[in-house]
């Protein structure tokens, strides 16, 4: 990565849902570049590849981009105000920042579901959804970062990060793919093999094919443990339609960016959630996303394990509004 500018800075800070007092914030000046840092490394094998490879780096043009701060925390770009960026945080608000590493646009998104204080769905022994979505995307990242495919995480530690700020990271990076990292809950009884979902947007043929890829990615890895697996009876690669076009956020609000959700294993089964503990079953997750990805962004394949969804119906009402922290930047 070039730096491109460095900029000298300082940090008008305000709680979650209401402005404060401004305060300095020490760290990195603003640099600007093409592509994230290298992400974790990851023991999982390299992604294999097949075809002629385009170059992914340089197909999309560059939006506002991304701020990774002196902390770590993915923010994305509002607007230029003299030396300092205008940035969304975590939880929604709106920040002036001078510190930390501007990316302008990157390959892929990856977006780690839920963190912090929204912890997701647990195992009967307590094992949280949120790390192991983001230990996860980690290790995809490191695979991506191998095989030269610049990628963002949209959250990189245990904090909260809104919906629309998890899209505007995405659509702030013209991404090419955006891939949402969930483990699922409440199946429908036992199934033969994993019971791997990954949701496309219903209007997008880009779509359906990268959640066919990754599908066949990811069943394919998990399908080598030997567990008592459960599924929903319609699992595979599907749409959901909600009230609003599709059901979860995550498809909605990116779009235009090609974008899936994918419910990778079943948390709240105990067998599942053994295999979940164990680091190498992560990383192994994490190629395999890798891997459908790779796929998508470097060959025609089509992706398979289609299925037509069992009608569901959104829930009553969104629930109570809860407060969001937002993180040190």
């Amino acid at each position: 990565m070039t730096a491109l500018a460095a900029v000298a800075l300082a940090v008008t800070s305000s709680a979650c849902g209401a402005e404060g007092p401004s305060e300095a914030v020490g760290g990195l000046p603003v640099t600007v570049s093409s592509a994230p840092a290298p992400g974790p490394s990851s023991t999982s094998p390299a992604a294999p590849t097949t075809g002629s490879p385009p170059p992914v780096e340089s197909q999309a043009p560059s939006g506002p981009g991304v701020v990774v701060t002196p902390a770590g925390v993915v923010v994305p770009v509002l607007a230029e105000r003299g030396d300092a960026l205008v940035v969304r945080t975590p939880c929604g608000n709106e920040r002036t920042i001078t510190q930390g590493r501007r990316v302008r646009q990157a390959t892929v998104v990856l977006d780690p579901g839920h963190g912090g204080a929204e912890a997701g769905a647990r195992s009967p022994s307590g094992l949280a959804e949120a790390p192991v979505n983001l230990d996860v995307a980690r290790a995809a990242q490191a695979e991506l970062d191998r095989e030269g495919v610049s990628a963002v995480l949209t959250r990189t530690a245990e904090y909260e990060v809104s919906l629309p700020t998890r899209a505007d990271i995405a659509k702030s990076l013209s991404a090419k793919a955006f891939v949402s990292v969930h483990h699922n809950a409440v199946p429908d009884g036992p199934h033969p093999g994993p019971g791997t979902e990954t949701y496309y947007q219903q209007a997008s043929a880009d779509s359906k094919r990268l959640a066919g890829l990754v599908q066949e990615e990811v069943y394919k890895a998990l399908s080598a443990y030997d567990a008592a697996w459960v599924a929903d009876t319609d699992a595979g690669a599907k749409y959901r339609p909600g009230s609003r076009g599709d059901y979860y956020a995550m498809l909605r609000l990116p779009a235009p960016v090609t974008s899936v959700l994918a419910e990778l294993a079943f948390i709240t089964n105990p067998p599942e959630a053994a295999l979940l503990a164990r680091p190498d079953v992560r990383a192994r997750e994490g190629a395999a996303v890798a891997r459908g990805i790779l796929r998508y962004l470097r060959t025609s394949d089509p992706g398979s394990m289609f299925t037509v969804p069992y009608p569901r119906t959104d829930p009553p009402g969104d629930g109570a509004a809860r407060r969001c922290q937002d993180p040190e930047l």
